[in-house]
């Protein structure tokens, strides 16, 4: 226990009221009562309400009764009382603290301390509760009550749970690939305001294919009470890119699956999961035996990983983890590998995520800050170099993950376990990563997954707090749904990564003459080797080519913005599915950055946009999953938006009255700037301000943009002295970006 367990029974107790089940994200009033033990609390001694790290509740504050998430605190015998909220004032997980100090007068048995969460006695609308399901919310009360600082949890805990609201959004998701004449399932669910799938669906829509698909019904219609609808045993019986709407009664488009590509023939096919995630038994929320049906049953992902912080692993808790993967995995259905996250400080390498391919192996910590068992201290790895020389030998494969800590490959790295980088999590967007690598000379595919703390693997809304981004999603191409299929997939670099969307993607290199590629890195020793005509993402080859066709095939769930092509550190050509010609009314103005690699990286944007000669007709907003960060129109030409970035982008769309007359002033702390609405146009203006890609661009789009799919051919020139590392980054309309693993070819 990290708190003192000396007699809880006397400590007092606590009671919440109401209690019961609200709404996630709703605004609330809650009163705790605190009530005094047999020994009261001391002159200068305290009380701690307390809650987890991942909750995203509206913070208290205690100047403005009419406010939201306003909180008051008396004492029943008219004590004077101290109060302060601090977002890191007590031991991980259970962060975030309410502090009360007894400063004059002190607590006698049955004394009180009434708290009011969301006081509306003064007109505030209450406190907005997390905006992510739990049923076992707690208001974690330790008291300090012989002024020792030195706290006691009560033995039994107020609580309350926090369910999803009413869906207002709809979601269908099919598999990304499959044979002619294969069979498939499509999901479908609803989410509330805040991406919880809610299980008050009642609605009745018509479904709608562009091709045949034996088994798909004319109309479906969700069940209250259940969380999702699945319609088993459809097939295609021809080829093509298939793509599956709901429509409402008056025909109205709801949702579109994601695409679906059927093929005649395929060695390998693509499944989708997220590879990293936490529970409330370490830094999360629910338990990892919700983690594990969350992401099968409501994210319908193929693979799943959990990877708690090491130092947060209780041995019980190890093998608890063991016994999950083994219970969950199943192959062709779902995949499971027992993982952890190496959380060492970032002064000695850096999180690092290792997935074994069989249960009962042993855990390397970075430490045990939070573990009092230290009877296996000895199989610590303090430093990345150990954990790598620690792992050598075993069955199992490590990426690089940037969390409140960063990865530092530069100071470790190890070619043979070390396969990947993860370049997006809900902690942000980290391009920098595989620069990194390059920079060093590795070969490492790429990986985004969510490092969700909130409970939703595959499905990671990041709610309202440090977490800027919905969380990634990485694509297997394996040759089968198992964990011997996904695991080669992950040590050949098979897969693409996304920050959040399902989508076709083939990146392929084509050579004039034939090409040696290698079973392995060659730089890890000898290897077998074949040649071959083209490549996919992921291979390494040597090639006598001075040149080298590049082939990307995309169909994506959004309308196509941009595709970079690049070369490692090189952008070889930026290139858009439309033309100059089609530009039209709409601006697209984005903000994206972030202030340094730490845990402070948040960058704040709030600001204005305002237009002189010209007005908004229409405005669509990006990539603003956070409900609490504003964007109005407050005018005919005049926005007005909070926001900040962690390292991905957002910003808004505006189709102007005018397309050409007027300026337009953006004006925020970091960029200030005046343009002419007649100078905006197909190449992006950037506007640049220090950080990791701080910066504001703005340039012209076309008014609606059809191109969903694009197939893009550019010859590329080899470099004689180094890796080419061949890869595509996609920018979708609606905010996502998709990056494929690069094809490494050397001369």
């Amino acid at each position: 226990m990290p708190h003192s367990t000396y007699m809880p029974e006397k400590m007092g107790s606590a009671a919440v009221s109401p209690v019961g089940a609200f709404e996630a994200g709703s605004f609330q009033e809650f009163t705790v009562i605190y009530t005094a033990g047999y020994f009261g609390i001391d002159d200068t001694g305290s009380i701690k309400v307390v809650h987890r790290f991942a909750s995203d509740m509206g913070r208290p504050q205690f100047t403005d009764p009419t406010a939201p998430n306003y909180t008051s605190v008396e004492a029943s015998n008219g004590a004077v009382l101290h109060v302060e909220y601090d977002m890191k004032r007590n031991i991980r997980p259970w962060d975030k603290t309410l502090y009360i100090k007894v400063v004059r007068g002190f607590l006698r048995e049955g004394d009180q301390i009434i708290i009011r969460f969301g006081d509306r006695r003064q007109g505030s609308p209450g406190i907005r509760l997390q905006t992510f399901c739990e049923n076992t919310f707690e208001f974690r009360v330790l008291v300090d009550a012989i002024a020792t600082y030195n706290y006691v949890e009560l033995p039994e805990q107020p609580e309350i749970a926090i369910i999803a609201g009413p869906p207002v959004l709809w979601k269908a998701i099919a598999p990304t690939c499959r044979t002619a004449g294969q069979s498939f399932r499509l999901c479908l669910k609803g989410e509330d305001r805040w991406g919880n799938p809610s299980s008050q669906c009642t609605e009745t829509f018509q479904v709608r294919a562009n091709m045949s698909v034996d088994g798909l019904p004319e109309k479906v219609t969700f069940t209250e009470g259940d969380f999702s609808l699945i319609l088993e045993d459809l097939c295609c019986p021809k080829t093509g890119d298939l793509v599956i709407e709901l429509m409402d009664a008056d025909g109205n488009v709801v949702c579109r699956a994601n695409p679906m590509r059927v093929v005649e023939t395929t060695t390998l096919l693509p499944y989708w999961g997220d590879l990293h995630g936490q529970s409330e038994e370490t830094i999360g929320t629910n338990s990892a035996r919700d983690f594990y049906d969350f992401g099968r049953n409501k994210a319908f992902l193929d693979v799943c990983v959990h990877q708690g912080n090491d130092f947060q692993i209780t041995t019980e808790f190890w093998e608890h983890l063991n016994e999950l993967s083994a219970e969950f995995n199943e192959d062709g259905r779902f995949t499971v590998f027992p993982g952890w996250e190496w959380s060492g400080n970032t002064g000695l390498g850096g999180d690092r995520n290792v997935l074994h391919m069989q249960e009962g192996r042993q855990i390397h910590r970075s430490s045990h800050a939070l573990v009092n068992d230290l009877s296996d201290v000895t199989t610590d790895s303090n430093s990345a170099a150990d954990l790598f020389q620690d792992l050598k030998g075993e069955d199992c494969t490590v990426f690089a993950h940037i969390g409140g800590r960063y990865a530092d490959i530069k100071m470790a790295h190890d070619n043979q376990l070390e396969r990947s980088v993860e370049v997006h999590s809900a902690w942000g967007t980290f391009e920098w990563l595989i620069h990194d690598a390059f920079e060093q000379g590795y070969r490492v595919g790429i990986l985004a997954n969510s490092d969700g703390h909130k409970g939703r693997p595959g499905a990671s809304h990041p709610g309202a707090t440090k977490f800027g981004s919905y969380g990634g999603l990485s694509c297997m191409l394996a040759p089968e749904h198992s964990r011997a299929g996904i695991m080669e997939a992950l040590r050949k670099r098979h897969h693409y990564g996304t920050t959040g969307c399902r989508m076709v993607l083939d990146a392929r290199v084509h050579f004039d003459n034939p090409a040696q590629q290698f079973a392995e890195d060659p730089n890890l020793g000898d290897t077998t080797s074949d040649m071959v005509s083209e490549a996919m993402m992921g291979d390494i080859l040597r090639s006598d080519d001075d040149e080298v066709t590049f082939r990307i095939d995309v169909h994506a769930s959004s309308p196509i913005e941009r595709i970079d092509v690049r070369n490692g550190l090189d952008t070889v050509e930026v290139v858009r599915p439309y033309n100059e010609i089609d530009l039209g009314r709409r601006i697209r103005v984005l903000w994206e950055g972030s202030e340094y690699r730490g845990r402070g990286r948040e960058t704040i944007w709030d600001g204005n946009a305002v237009l002189d000669g010209n007005t908004f007709e229409r405005l669509d907003v990006i990539n603003r999953y956070n409900l609490d960060k504003r964007f109005d129109q407050t005018g005919p030409d005049r926005i007005e938006w909070t926001a900040l970035t962690t390292g991905g982008f957002g910003g808004f769309d505006a189709w102007l009255d005018d397309p050409q007359c007027g300026k337009l002033t953006i004006d925020t702390e970091l960029v200030k700037e005046t343009i002419n609405i007649a100078d905006i146009g197909y190449d992006e203006m950037i506007f640049e301000n220090g950080g990791i890609d701080r910066r504001i661009r703005i340039f012209r789009l076309p008014d609606e943009n059809p191109h969903t799919t694009a197939t893009v051919e550019r010859r590329i020139k080899l470099a004689e002295d180094r890796d080419n590392a061949l890869y595509v980054r996609i920018t979708q309309e609606d905010g996502h970006f998709i990056w494929s693993s690069p094809t490494y070819i050397f001369r």
